[in-house]
């Protein structure tokens, strides 16, 4: 696995949930990771259970075999701030400008800006190593705007390297699309089986691919339970009426006399059949589609008691068991 894992996906498919489970399933056995947040919804925290993440970063969970989870919420201002001490020694004259105003009006005035500085802040993270030369997470895992905006995200130093030639905002900006266009990342759209988030992953793959971001893999969140097989399903679906009433009478559920309970179920039985076959039939196309794209498939299950953090360990569990750990 690489060490930067971005995980994207449209609006409603559970990315968030999917990148803390995939945090947790990388911690495993004694590993490191560091879970970035960048929409400043504090998801993290609430899938957690704990506090509002501050901008620094925290432990908040450990991960089978003892690993630890940590998590950062980057705040685009106080992120420039550590940009402008860093390259231009101004701290001082930063947090000056932040009291006037300023800071808040150049990363709400300049949406790139708030891009490079929330990919810069990961990137560090992927490439800081501690005083034995050691990299400080084994794993960076981002929490990254949706489908839609995610090549733009991503690629926005790639912009940034071409205005500015020289100086540190370029060498900044070619220093992170060198961990972003590189192996050390892999960046994963998270869908559900319907035609909209299908078709959007579809076209968000197609859009990472000609901007030549490294695509990882898709994985399927919020998958129901198989009931039927396709044979069970046509089966379903041509059996007569008379045959399925004799079928209930049989099994204890009153007599098939007209009128009788086991005609009353009939009705609503072949209606649910009718509408698990056309979902059947629905998530068989869109799963054509997705294995179409080539890359590697993940699916998890819906939880039907809804997601808390024992869920969380469990997709965590799940993800490992297909082999993303």
């Amino acid at each position: 696995m690489s060490r930067l894992q971005v995980v994207s996906g449209k609006g409603g498919t559970g990315k968030t949930t999917v990148a803390a489970a995939l945090a947790l399933a990388l911690a495993t056995e004694g590993k490191r990771t560091l879970l970035v947040e960048v929409e400043g919804r504090q998801g993290i925290a609430q899938l957690f259970e704990t506090e509002a993440l501050p901008y620094e970063e925290r432990k908040i969970a450990v991960a089978p075999g003892g690993g630890e989870v940590f998590a950062l919420a980057i705040d685009p201002e106080l992120a420039l701030l550590d940009y402008l001490q860093m390259f231009y020694k101004m701290g001082g004259a930063g947090r000056a400008l932040k009291k006037l105003g300023a800071i808040d009006f150049a990363t709400t005035i300049a949406p790139g800006l708030r891009d490079v500085l929330l990919t810069g802040k990961a990137c560090e993270a992927v490439r800081r190593k501690d005083k034995r030369g050691r990299f400080v997470y084994d794993y960076v895992v981002m929490d990254a705007p949706p489908t839609g905006r995610i090549t733009r995200f991503l690629n926005v130093n790639d912009e940034v390297a071409g205005l500015a030639k020289i100086g540190p905002i370029h060498n900044q900006a070619q220093a992170v699309m060198r961990v972003i266009k590189s192996p050390e990342t892999e960046v994963h759209l998270v869908t559900l089986l319907e035609e909209m988030p299908v078709q959007e992953t579809a076209d968000g793959v197609g859009e990472l691919r000609a901007a030549r971001l490294p695509v990882g893999r898709v994985i399927v969140n919020m998958v129901r339970p198989a009931v039927l097989d396709e044979a069970s399903v046509e089966l379903a679906q041509s059996v007569p009426r008379t045959a399925l009433a004799k079928t209930l009478s049989s099994a204890g559920l009153g007599g098939a006399r007209r009128g009788g309970l086991a005609e009353r179920l009939v009705d609503p039985l072949l209606e649910q059949a009718e509408e698990y076959a056309e979902r059947y039939a629905l998530e068989r196309d869109q799963r054509a589609v997705l294995t179409d794209l080539g890359l590697p498939l993940h699916e998890l299950p819906l939880l039907a008691e809804g997601m808390d953090l024992a869920g969380l360990y469990r997709l965590a569990t799940e993800l490992r068991k297909q082999g993303i750990s």
